[in-house]
């Protein structure tokens, strides 16, 4: 049980990372400290100390905390394997060199001057580990529950791809300042069109999932509220990102909050993708439970 409040709470530290790690990039602070790991020769910076160099900063320690929280997760986990699945400790390890490859390449990101390719790898990353820690937050919080029917496990899977190449596509956008081109130059416009158009199909896959359950009902249909806040979800994100394109990219706060609904969603459909109902404990009697014990007299 600690281990999965742990991953629980891994996941609400990572959605905050992959914020941070948006607002350095639409701050353009993504180069405010010069040098890695550490910014402008120290620790903590001094004098430069300002709103960017801040951004960088600070991503970069929340980066540093939460590779110290897999750390200690794939440590409790080798130490408990007697208790847990022989694959969980395996699992936290490659994890923990998922990390590892994600503070190589942030290092990447500042020496080679934010290349779009290693930006996205390095989006692309920290979105599967949004991902994967929800969805073992689920597997352990179970605790021995049935698995969820096939067609529930088919839908879901296919429609958390779908939701993480929309945003794979959205930050190879952001990275190569697709928008800002097109909206000013009229450069590069179709994959302003291609991301809208692949955000309805996605949008399309999320209503197929959410109606899915009410029609088939069962256990599936008793997930609806986590259904509706999907679909809420689905629904600010495409009205922020229209938004957003309205007022010119002139609020950062909405590109911010662009990416965090995109997060949010990430782990919401890892989360109902490896969701499964509980196995059914029957009540035992206990000795002092007079009515329980009444029929046996009998």
């Amino acid at each position: 049980m600690r281990l999965a409040q742990l991953a629980a709470h891994l996941v609400v530290a990572l959605i905050a990372l992959v914020v941070v790690g948006g607002a350095t990039r639409v701050m353009e602070a993504g180069l405010a400290c010069p040098d890695w790991p550490l910014c402008f020769g120290s620790l903590l910076p001094g004098r430069q100390m300002n709103i960017q160099v801040f951004l960088e900063w600070f991503h970069r320690l929340d980066a540093f905390l939460v590779g110290i929280a897999f750390l200690a997760q794939f440590w409790f986990s080798w130490v408990c394997r007697s208790r847990l699945p022989s694959w969980l400790p395996w699992t936290y390890l490659f994890l923990v060199f998922a990390v590892l490859l994600q503070g190589g390449l942030g290092a990447l990101t500042v020496v080679h001057l934010l290349p779009s390719g290693v930006v996205v790898a390095h989006l692309a990353i920290a979105l599967v580990l949004v991902a994967s820690m929800s969805a073992l937050s689920q597997y352990l919080l179970a605790d021995g529950g049935y698995a969820a029917p096939l067609w529930w496990r088919l839908s879901s899977g296919g429609t958390l791809l779908a939701i993480f190449a929309q945003c794979l596509l959205g930050g190879r956008m952001s990275t190569a300042w697709v928008a800002q081109r097109c909206l000013a130059q009229g450069d590069s416009c179709y994959w302003l069109e291609l991301h809208r158009i692949s955000a309805y199909l996605v949008a399309g896959c999320v209503l197929l999932f959410v109606f899915l359950p009410i029609l088939i009902g069962g256990w599936p249909r008793s997930q609806w509220p986590l259904l509706l806040f999907l679909l809420a979800l689905v629904a600010m994100q495409i009205s922020l990102g229209k938004l957003t394109l309205y007022l010119g990219l002139a609020q950062p706060v909405l590109t911010i909050g662009h990416q965090l609904l995109a997060a949010l969603l990430v782990a919401l459909m890892s989360a109902l993708c490896f969701r499964s109902p509980k196995a059914f404990k029957p009540r035992m009697p206990e000795m002092g439970d007079e009515p329980s014990l009444e029929p046996c007299h009998g």
